[in-house]
């Protein structure tokens, strides 16, 4: 049975094999050599204070273009590949306290989900994450980017829909917190996928899903 109806022929393969089984877990640790780069030039190059940080797993990673995406906005990307929501949490004191954002966006949960966390679990680690940051830096805003659902990972689409209600709800209810639907503007009619808004691994956003992800996001970052 095709999992993938919404998906052109050439790429049912490679969406097959990405979605036959979740990722397995690592550790923090595993991330310690990727922080050491990201912060290594910190020392020499230190990143503008009080800018908007962006944090958080592949998603953030590939988005190069911050700066060109959100002119006259100073960014920073701390993203890690293939990250999980609590790598975040434990690496926070070195790559989002340190530059005193007065924003930080952050998008992680999709991998967690795809090794089998639950919905629950990603909205105590996001609890975590905020209340970490902002016992070290009150003023700071916290954005939760919304869980994307991919044509890849389809067979966690309402396990990804719940935990995005979870915390969305928290949000609501914390002060200093906003949660920012970036997911829903990458369906199309009745929730159908559009597979030109992904790369052809059908999980990572194309040029054209990160246009959508900057019109929504944008209005957000103001001071």
């Amino acid at each position: 049975m095709n999992r993938f109806p919404h998906l052109p022929a050439g790429l049912l393969l490679v969406a097959g094999l990405l979605a036959a089984a979740p990722a397995a877990r690592a550790t923090p640790e595993y991330w310690r050599a990727e922080i050491d780069r990201l912060t290594s030039a910190d020392a020499t190059h230190p990143p503008p204070s009080g800018a908007v940080l962006f944090v958080g797993s592949s998603s953030i990673k590939f988005w190069t273009t911050l700066a060109a995406d959100f002119p006259g906005v100073p960014t920073i990307n701390r993203g890690f590949g293939g990250s999980e929501l609590a790598d975040s949490v434990y690496y926070a004191n070195r790559i989002v306290l340190p530059y005193r954002p007065r924003l930080v966006v952050l998008y992680a949960g999709d991998n967690d989900l795809w090794a089998g966390k639950t919905p629950e679990t990603v909205l105590a680690d996001f609890q975590a994450f905020r209340t970490k940051v902002h016992a070290a830096l009150p003023p700071t805003r916290v954005i939760f980017l919304a869980i994307k659902e991919c044509p890849s990972r389809a067979t966690v689409r309402d396990a990804v829909r719940r935990a995005n209600r979870l915390i969305a709800a928290d949000c609501a209810a914390h002060p200093g917190c906003e949660f920012v639907d970036v997911d829903t503007p990458l369906l199309g009619p009745g929730g159908a996928f559009r597979p030109e808004l992904y790369r052809a691994d059908q999980l990572h956003l194309s040029p054209a899903g990160y246009a959508i992800w900057t019109r929504v996001l944008a209005p957000h970052l103001q001071p």
